[in-house]
């Protein structure tokens, strides 16, 4: 029995490697088809584009209406509340969505995100010099992302970091703490620099 549940998920591996880089409408109407009943939860008209990676579904709630595009990752091992993503969410090319070792991720309804962004909930624990970083642990945090959100480009969002409602945070922002309401943030460590409206 434990031959066949190896042999299975080998099978399994392949056949995910084969599914990620098929191309074209035929490849995202399968890419679908074979990961809604992974997830825990997966809403209708979710378009998961040539090159996602995905790691964990069993930890990972999709709403409906999301697309994630080519090149994204999306990883949810070790995550006690794993990712979470509302309706009509929209990632651009290359988006790293990593709660592995972090407490959990989640993203509010119509948010968009850019090219190349990063989420990330964990850090590694550094200071003892006696000890190699590798070997010090993670620190666990979580990052809320709420409704109508516009996270520009090449933007990192880091642990225990709340992006409040209306809020846009600037291409290459590094996110440190929490964003207000329609704030306008940007730099590193990212400041507000303006307020919509």
């Amino acid at each position: 029995m434990r031959l066949l549940r190896k042999i299975f998920r080998e099978i399994l591996i392949w056949f995910d490697a084969v599914l990620i880089h098929m191309p074209g409408v035929i490849g995202l109407k399968l890419r679908y088809f074979f990961y809604r009943g992974r997830f825990a939860s997966c809403g209708p008209k979710v378009t998961f584009s040539e090159g996602c990676r995905i790691k964990n579904f069993s930890n990972i709630r999709i709403g409906g209406y999301v697309s994630f595009g080519p090149g994204a990752e999306i990883y949810a091992e070790q995550s006690p509340e794993g990712i979470e993503i509302g309706d009509h969410v929209c990632f651009n090319s290359n988006v790293m969505i990593n709660a592995d070792k972090g407490r959990g991720i989640k993203i509010g309804a119509d948010v968009l995100v850019g090219p190349n962004v990063v989420f990330r909930p964990a850090d590694h624990r550094f200071a003892r010099r006696d000890v190699l970083i590798r070997e010090q642990g993670d620190k666990a945090g979580r990052i809320l992302v709420e409704e109508d959100v516009w996270i520009g480009a090449n933007a990192v969002i880091l642990k225990d970091v709340t992006i409040k409602k209306g809020a846009v945070v600037a291409a290459g922002a590094v996110v440190v703490r929490d964003v207000e309401e329609y704030d306008i943030v940007g730099g590193v460590p990212a400041r507000p620099i303006g307020k919509r409206g």
